[in-house]
């Protein structure tokens, strides 16, 4: 099961192992030194969406250096846990290895899978062994404080594989129209502020529904659109720059006018 550079990248992660260790040591570095789980735990976070940005870029020089910095955080967290006696870190890789082995008998045992949809079974059904007990309802494992974005996606997900779900996205769609003249019969009546979240929140929800269906990754799609945003205002903004004029000073016209000559400025655009 090893690969031609295990020996090598082995060698490399103890030297990682080591450095922290030495940073954290008496006589290493007094920040490495005064952190606790609690302050890290941003970093970790921030190092995360740095790794995602370095993916959707396509940059994979930066992507080497921040998958580095991703592992130092596991490293990290591993140091911590060793000098407080719980763990080390070859503790937290018997663990990863051990799961990967199990959860995976169609690879390392006699079972068997026909598709990524059986892949998924047998996971879930792997890791409800492991548990022993069962939660006490099917949603309870799904962690309340992840992003919403991803707490939907694994809800929806959850309760699709227990048979909840619409037939095909068409259904879906017409759920989003439903929930969509909701919404707007509440915003008409004026109604207030938690009534339009609420309204608002079904929205998102059928939308993440709807990506499901149609197997696309929300968090991405809306990764891509934040970045075609970012590149079609610093369009708009360079040309107002050019002009002596500021977004201020311009009328929504002018500004719409500038906004499609952006998107036709982007290669695929159609003419």
């Amino acid at each position: 099961m090893s690969s031609p550079d295990a020996p090598a990248a082995g060698a490399k992660f103890q030297t990682l192992v080591e450095l922290m260790a030495r940073l954290r040591a008496p006589g290493g570095c007094p920040w490495d030194r005064e952190q606790t789980f609690d302050t890290i735990k941003p970093y970790l976070l921030e190092e995360t969406y740095e790794v995602m940005d370095a993916i959707d870029r396509r940059d994979w020089d930066e992507l080497r250096g921040e998958l580095g910095d991703l592992l130092l955080q596991a490293v990290f967290f591993s140091q911590m846990a060793r000098e407080a006696g719980h763990f080390a870190v070859g503790d937290a890789l018997d663990a990863i290895n051990e799961k990967l082995l199990r959860r995976h008998p169609h690879v390392f045992g006699g079972g068997e899978a026909r598709d990524a949809a059986d892949v998924k079974r047998i996971w879930n059904e792997v890791k409800a062994q492991e548990k022993g007990t069962s939660p006490r309802g099917l949603l309870d494992g799904v962690p309340r404080h992840l992003p919403a974005l991803v707490e939907a996606q694994q809800i929806a997900s959850r309760a699709a594989g227990a048979g909840f779900d619409w037939e095909h996205a068409g259904q879906v769609v017409d759920k989003l129209h439903e929930e969509l003249r909701e919404f707007e019969a509440e915003r008409a009546a004026g109604a207030e502020t938690t009534r339009l979240e609420d309204e608002l929140g079904d929205m998102l929800f059928v939308l993440v529904n709807l990506a499901r269906f149609v197997k696309v990754d929300p968090e991405q799609a809306l990764r891509r659109t934040n970045a075609k945003f970012r590149r079609r205002f610093a369009h708009l903004e360079a040309r107002l720059a050019a002009q002596g004029k500021s977004i201020e000073e311009c009328g929504m016209d002018e500004l719409e006018a500038l906004w499609q000559e952006a998107k036709r400025a982007e290669p695929g655009a159609a003419p």
